[in-house]
């Protein structure tokens, strides 16, 4: 059974806001259609019928739910991320274990609405670019079965292809969130490196790693990545929010590699389609620069030809050393390739990313954006699995750089090639925190050069919302104290009104925290001792736009109120206070903080 409408936002949420679907009619649908899925090898695991159903009732039963960015939108995210109840393999069957905790971009995406269905193949520990690489059977095009759905996020590619999710977490450390969407038809959108947390994610190189998001449109990849990301002190490579670049006023400067400089692998289909990518963007008002792709080329080259290989062996080091057998042939190659390296190699491939970092960024002087091919080429399983090292080092020319380099990227279907009808895609990339430029722009060129969703007939939506950083607009910071706090019953209030979580904190070791008597949802109240003795309260700060404050502090109910907090390190700023005393009311002061006493309860 195939879902007889498109899942893709603008479409679903449509449906949902005028009640021609629920919930959980949807999640009944994408359960029926569920198996197409395997016919492709792209599931590991699937959500039990009632689990999923259960998230929806859930959610049908929160008036304020509705209210929610992704209410009832189902999703999927690669196997190499916790979901806390659910195996964790990374595809490799050895390896398995149950996750105790959510992995903290996922948990922000359920909070919003969505609707979990399942974790997807691929290429074992992330490392690979085909989508062979699986002892859970190889992940097959959308497209045509014969052919790669691109790795090593290739399930959750293909599922979005598919439209049996709305959209699915991958993640990309060498091109694994662009190279699976380009083989089909969809959007994959890299962010910058730490700003969406990587906590609760397998590491492959976990100084590059990245979790991508992939979409049917770039407007939905946007959607998601703003809920998704946000300061979290659990993620050491996590990064504070800086100012996006939009799109510029004055006509983009778009810049493409010199023409000797592009490889295709005498592909000259996609060389044909990537050339037709390059009208399409001068049509849209772009100026196109030739840029020298030398430096970069030569960074891609360094991924897997220098001691980042070594990262690799790093993250599963203990696991290696005891079961490296039972890891896949290819997989235990590479790996085991990063025992060669020394400390002086590390320094002197640092040394050299480094004066590579400097020429990429005099390129970028220049332009605000490059556009490059996906891949150059796409090949058969079959001839991947005749030559699997060679062949995946070519799908990643254009995309291997990336991470290294500190730059965001989206990549975005270029249209269908003429002999075998397979998708090819073209990528746009620009310096950190350019985001809504490259969702903006990529959406011209989307709309130039598609007219289909994946692997459906479905058309892309005429209307998509401007595609904005509200984070750029005048904002308030918040310490949340109680129940507004991330996964707690009324965090909705906060997500609804466009806030994102900045940062975990601590009170100074100067308030009580206490248990608000008939209060209904249960809610603690936060007090400054009068003697400045007492504990240090574990809070978040959240960002909320200030047109939307006002609203939001109108419905605090009495006793608590909005006061001056300050948090450990001394800053004084805004929160949720306990405005008259509470001598009769329970001290829980002890447990450090409300998430602690709930679930002492």
């Amino acid at each position: 059974m195939r879902i007889p409408y498109s899942l893709s936002f603008a479409d679903l949420q449509a449906r949902l806001a005028d009640g021609s679907l629920t919930p959980t009619q949807v999640a009944r649908d994408v359960l029926a259609a569920a198996p197409l899925g395997d016919q492709h090898h792209a599931w590991i695991h699937r959500l039990p019928e009632a689990d999923v159903l259960a998230q929806a009732n859930r959610l049908e039963s929160v008036v304020e739910a509705r209210k929610l960015p992704l209410y009832g939108v189902p999703f999927a995210v690669k196997d190499n991320i916790d979901v806390a109840g659910l195996p964790t393999t990374a595809a490799c069957p050895a390896f398995e274990y149950t996750a105790d905790v959510t992995a903290t971009a996922v948990q922000r995406l359920l909070d919003a609405g969505a609707v979990l269905i399942g974790k997807t193949n691929l290429d074992q520990f992330a490392t690979g670019l085909a989508g062979t690489r699986s002892p859970y059977g190889i992940c097959a095009n959308a497209f045509d079965a014969r052919y790669i759905s691109g790795g090593s996020s290739s399930g959750s590619a293909v599922v979005v292809a598919l439209n049996l999710v709305s959209f699915a977490l991958g993640t990309d450390t060498a091109g694994s969130g662009r190279v699976p969407a380009g083989f089909n038809n969809i959007v994959g959108l890299k962010p910058t490196r730490g700003t969406i947390s990587t906590a609760g994610v397998v590491p492959a190189c976990r100084t590059l790693d990245c979790v991508s998001i992939f979409t049917s449109t770039t407007s939905d990849a946007w959607r998601v990545y703003e809920i998704a990301r946000g300061f979290d002190t659990v993620d050491a490579y996590t990064r504070e929010p800086e100012p996006s670049r939009h799109l510029p006023a004055t006509p983009l400067r778009c810049g493409v590699p010199r023409a000797s400089q592009l490889e295709f692998c005498g592909d000259a289909e996609t060389a044909a389609i990537f050339e037709r990518a390059v009208t399409y963007a001068r049509e849209s008002g772009a100026e196109i620069v030739e840029v020298d792709f030398a430096p970069f080329r030569e960074t891609a080259a360094l991924l897997y030809q220098g001691p980042w290989v070594a990262e690799r062996l790093a993250g599963i080091k203990d696991f290696f050393a005891a079961h490296q057998q039972e890891m896949h042939p290819i997989t235990r190659e590479i790996t085991a390739g990063g025992a060669r390296y020394s400390a002086v190699d590390s320094f002197e491939a640092a040394y050299r990313l480094q004066r590579l970092k400097q020429r990429a960024a005099s390129e970028f002087s220049k332009v605000d954006v490059m556009l490059v091919p996906t891949s150059p080429t796409i090949y058969t399983i079959a001839q991947v699995e005749a030559d699997p090292i060679t062949l995946n080092s070519n799908l990643g020319l254009y995309t291997n750089f990336v991470n290294l380099l500190d730059l965001a990227a989206i990549a975005v279907p270029a249209g269908l090639r003429d002999k075998d009808r397979l998708p090819s895609g073209v990528t746009l990339i620009a310096p950190a925190f350019s985001e809504p430029l490259l969702c903006a722009f990529g959406d011209r060129l989307h709309r130039l050069s598609s007219e289909t969703l994946g692997a459906t007939r479905f058309t892309l939506p005429s209307r998509i919302p401007a595609i904005k950083d509200s984070a750029g607009d005048a904002h308030v910071q918040l310490v949340v104290v109680g129940a507004h706090l991330s996964g707690m019953s009324l965090n909705h209030q906060l997500v609804t009104r466009g806030a994102r979580l900045i940062r975990s904190a601590r009170t100074a070791p100067c308030y009580r925290l206490y248990l608000l008597p008939e209060s209904q949802p249960p809610k603690p109240g936060l007090v400054r001792s009068a003697d400045n003795q007492g504990h240090a309260i574990e809070v978040e700060v959240w960002m909320m736009p200030v047109d939307r404050y006002g609203a939001f502090v109108a419905e605090i109910p009495a006793p608590l109120g909005i006061g001056t907090i300050e948090l450990e390190d001394g800053r004084l700023m805004q929160g949720f206070v306990c405005t008259q005393a509470l001598h009769a009311a329970r001290d829980i002061s002890e447990y450090g903080g409300w998430r602690h006493f709930v679930a002492s309860q």
